[in-house]
C-alpha cells in the first residue's frame, strides 16, 4: 500500500463570528497549522478546542482528517483558498484518500496509530465559516466528507510523519458510502450494516435507528 505524508496539524483557534450563533456562539471549526510535535490521545488532539461537544469530539471522533487533493478541489470549486485547517481537520495529508477509506482501516501516523471511524457530516457552521451559503448540499454532493478517526494507540504526530495503512477489513465500505446513506441515500443504508462493528456510537446509533424504520 502506498504510503502517504502529514503535511499539516492543525488546532482550533476558537471563533465567536456572527455565525457561530446558530451553535452556541463559539466554534473551534477554524483550525490553524502549528509547529512540533503534538499528541493525538483518546480524547482528542493536544491543544484543539471543540465547542460544540454533543455532535462533535468524543473518542470516535478524537481527530479529523482530511486531504490536500481534496482541499484543492475545493480552492477550484469555491474560488477561495482553502489551505490546511480550512475544512476543520486536524491532520491535512497528502497521498492518502481520505473519504475513500475503509470503515475500521487501521492508519500508522507518526508515533500514533489511528481508525477510521466515520464522515465528518458538514453543517451551517461550516458554511458560515467559508461563507458559502450553500456549502452543506454541495459538501455532501461532492463526496468528499474527510474521514473521523479514533485512537487506537495515542502518540505524537509531525509534519512529514509517514502514513501508512496498517490493515483494512474486507467488508469494502467507505467514509463516503456512510456519508451518502446518511444523508442523500438512506435506500444504501442497509449496504451499511457489515461495517456497524467499526463504526462510532453516534454511527452505530444512526444505523440501527435508520433500519429500524426501513424495517430491515
Amino acid at each position: 500500500m502506498t504510503a502517504g505524508r502529514v503535511e499539516s496539524v492543525n488546532v482550533a483557534e476558537v471563533r465567536t463570528d456572527p455565525w457561530t450563533r446558530v451553535k452556541g456562539g463559539r466554534s473551534g471549526i477554524d483550525k490553524r497549522p502549528v509547529d512540533g510535535p503534538v499528541l493525538l490521545s483518546v480524547d482528542g488532539v493536544a491543544g484543539d478546542t471543540i465547542c460544540d461537544t454533543k455532535n462533535h469530539g468524543g473518542p470516535d471522533q478524537a481527530v479529523y482528517a482530511y486531504s490536500t487533493e481534496d482541499l484543492e478541489f475545493w480552492t477550484a470549486e469555491l474560488g477561495q483558498a482553502v489551505l490546511p485547517g480550512g475544512v476543520g481537520e486536524n491532520l491535512t495529508l497528502s497521498c492518502v484518500d481520505c473519504s475513500g477509506a475503509v470503515i475500521g482501516e487501521r492508519w500508522q501516523v507518526g508515533a500514533a496509530v489511528l481508525q477510521v471511524r466515520g464522515p465528518r457530516t458538514p453543517c451551517r457552521v461550516f458554511a458560515g465559516f467559508r461563507g458559502v451559503p450553500d456549502l452543506v448540499k454541495r459538501f455532501i454532493a461532492a463526496g468528499r466528507p474527510g474521514a473521523y478517526l479514533a485512537v487506537e494507540r495515542p502518540g505524537h504526530v509531525r509534519v512529514g510523519d509517514v502514513v501508512t495503512v496498517l490493515d483494512r477489513p474486507g467488508h469494502g465500505v467507505t467514509v463516503a458510502d456512510v456519508m451518502a446513506a446518511s444523508t442523500v441515500a438512506r435506500e444504501r443504508t442497509p449496504e451499511i450494516a457489515v461495517a456497524r462493528e467499526h463504526l462510532g456510537a453516534r454511527g452505530r446509533d444512526w444505523l440501527d435507528r435508520t433500519l429500524a424504520v426501513l424495517g430491515e
